[in-house]
Formats: structure tokens, C-alpha cells, sequence
């Protein structure tokens, strides 16, 4: 059985929002928490220095963008997103309600919903967090015997600091990756996974 303390995901000694993950047992207590973190910014759309928005990129807000980002066409940041410094958002990707640390590359028509992804995350072309189940259900995690209730209808994935997810492949709600973790290309992946695995 895994422990979900968000610092078994995530090294986040320097990321600005860290206190979202503050007093919570269960890493993704943090995804309800976003919309309250940015209630508190002065403005619905912040951007940082060197970042490179273009031209026919949909940011609805609020959002908060950090420094030497790029974020490319036609891609569509959503309402209550932090995207934190060094991130690179590809071609027609979508992100919605979700944390993407430092460093993370989310190549072209990729989905990120209700989700966390960690520091130097790449997601591949095509990748899916799937945040809703068929059945409209809370999503629950299940770790060997033990059944957790999330308390949350929509939930995408989790996943750890120094991950690849391959192309086309699609994280079920309520994925837990560990730690550089490795998904192969046209997975579909549900469940607990611990920091290191390969998953075909």
C-alpha cells in the first residue's frame, strides 16, 4: 500500500503555491482547492516574465502562469489552472481545474483535467487524464484491498514528479503515478502505480 502524502509525488520546496498541498493526507485534496487559491489573486489572468503566449491561445482565467512558459496555438487553459515556471503547453492542448508543476511538457492535443503533475512531467502527443467516469460516479481509488472514497465526481490523475506518459495513451480517473513512472505508448492505465514502474 502507498502512503498519498503529496511529498511522496512531489518535490515542492520551490514551487510559489506549495501551501495548497499544506494539511492534507491524500494528494489529490488539492485539486478541489484551486478555485479557493486563486479567488485570492488580483487578477483573473496572471502571466510571468519570458513566458510566450501565442496569438491563437484561449486563457479563460482565472489562471496563473508562471515565468518562461510557452504556450502554443490554439491551446485552451481553462478556469482555475496554476502552470508554474518552465512549462511548455503544445499545439490544440486542452487544461482544465488542474496543477502542472515546474518544467512540465505537454505536447500537442493533449487533455489535462482535475489533475496534478509533477515537476519535469512530459506528457506525449495525444496523452488523456480522464477525469469522469462513464458512470458519472465519485471516483474512488483502489490500493490492493483498501477502497478510498474521494469525495470527487470529476478527477483526473495524479502523477509524479520525472514521468513520461507515451503517446495516445489515456490515464482513467482517479490514476496515481508514482515517481518516474513510465507509461507506453496507446496505454490505458488505471489505478495505483508505485514511483518507478513501467507500464505497458
Amino acid at each position: 500500500m502507498i502512503d498519498f502524502f503529496p511529498s511522496n509525488f512531489f518535490d515542492l520546496k520551490d514551487f510559489e503555491f506549495k501551501e495548497i498541498f499544506e494539511g492534507i493526507d491524500y494528494v489529490w485534496e488539492a485539486i478541489p482547492k484551486i478555485s479557493e487559491l486563486l479567488k485570492g489573486q488580483k487578477k483573473k489572468i496572471v502571466i510571468g516574465k519570458g513566458t510566450k503566449i501565442h496569438k491563437s491561445a484561449v486563457i479563460q482565467g482565472p489562471v496563473v502562469i508562471g515565468e518562461n512558459c510557452i504556450i502554443g496555438p490554439h491551446s485552451f487553459i481553462r478556469q482555475n489552472c496554476v502552470i508554474a515556471d518552465n512549462c511548455r503547453v503544445g499545439h490544440g492542448v486542452e487544461i482544465k481545474n488542474s496543477i502542472l508543476l515546474k518544467g512540465v511538457i505537454a505536447d500537442h492535443l493533449s487533455y489535462i483535467g482535475d489533475s496534478v503533475i509533477g515537476s519535469n512531467v512530459r506528457m506525449a502527443a495525444g496523452s488523456i487524464t480522464a477525469n469522469l467516469r462513464l458512470d458519472k460516479k465519485e471516483v474512488r481509488i483502489k490500493d490492493g484491498r483498501r477502497k478510498i472514497e474521494t469525495g470527487l465526481s470529476k478527477f483526473g490523475a495524479i502523477i509524479g514528479d520525472g514521468s513520461t506518459i507515451g503517446i495516445n495513451s489515456v490515464l482513467n480517473p482517479g490514476t496515481i503515478l508514482g515517481k518516474n513512472t513510465i507509461v507506453y505508448p496507446l496505454t490505458s492505465v488505471v489505478g495505483v502505480h508505485n514511483a518507478g514502474e513501467r507500464i505497458k
